[in-house]
């Protein structure tokens, strides 16, 4: 039997601060440059504006211009397009992560720890529920940022195989960043998978990407720390054969988490 492989690709990349328009076109021409077969593109969180606290700068309606444009570039590739935005509905801003298949369905995850740090809470309404999506034989769990720092969250009690982390963390903090990204692949024995954007945006705030991939071993796949796409395969044996071999999964603790 062949076995189930799903083909990553990690777009790190600066980002225009606040400017949808010129970020999708960015990023388009970018597209452009996807070399082999690939099944999922990742981008990094807030990939229209940029870690912005004041999102009453952009027009409302860009996110679902954004949203539209996900649709057309999947459908164009034939692959998943994974990242997140400042979208508004229903009378707020969530920080809303969009998986949109090539068929043309979707999936969104609203980022549950917003940061408090920068003030994110006060700005952007907190999700409430995680997001499992099945694409092509595998279970993704998708997170954003801030999320990385709270393992329960992602605790691994629902046999997912894949973690999919999109931030814009800070180069200060990048130590925790790496090290918290292979913690998350060891103890779901998951696949762990972080993009982070480069550069500097308005703010002041520098960017040393680190955009990674781990293996359910902790194994580090692929890691960049300049502007690049770079890519990775998942196996889906090798999932099923660590946990078959390392039972961990098994002794988890049981608890129940409250929102």
């Amino acid at each position: 039997m062949k076995d189930q492989e799903l083909n990553i690709a990690l777009v790190q990349t600066s980002l225009v601060w606040e400017d949808p328009e010129r970020n999708r076109t960015m990023l388009s021409k970018k597209f452009t440059e996807l070399s082999g077969n690939v099944d999922v593109v990742v981008l990094p969180e807030m990939f229209t504006t940029g870690f912005t606290m004041t999102p009453e700068n952009i027009d409302k309606g860009e996110g679902q211009r954004t949203l539209d444009w996900m649709l057309s570039q999947a459908k164009k590739y034939k692959a998943a397009i994974v990242g997140s935005m400042a979208f508004f509905e229903n009378g707020h801003f969530f920080n809303r992560l969009f998986f949109v298949a090539p068929d043309g369905t979707f999936a969104t995850y609203d980022k549950r720890h917003t940061f408090t740090l920068a003030g994110e809470d006060k700005i952007y309404k907190a999700g409430t529920q995680c997001t499992i999506i099945d694409y092509k034989g595998f279970r993704i769990n998708p997170m954003i940022c801030y999320d990385l720092r709270f393992p329960v969250w992602a605790r691994n009690t629902c046999d997912y195989d894949v973690l999919i982390y999109v931030a814009n963390w800070p180069k200060p903090r990048i130590n925790a960043w790496d090290t918290l990204l292979k913690a998350r692949a060891i103890e779901n024995m998951a696949y762990a998978i972080g993009v982070n954007r480069c550069g500097q945006d308005e703010a002041g705030y520098v960017y040393s990407g680190h955009s990674a991939a781990y293996d359910c071993l902790g194994e580090q796949m692929v890691f960049a720390t300049e502007e690049t796409i770079c890519y990775t395969t998942l196996k889906k044996s090798h999932i099923a054969t660590t946990r078959n071999k390392l039972k961990f999964l098994e002794d988890r603790d049981e608890f129940t988490l409250k929102v």
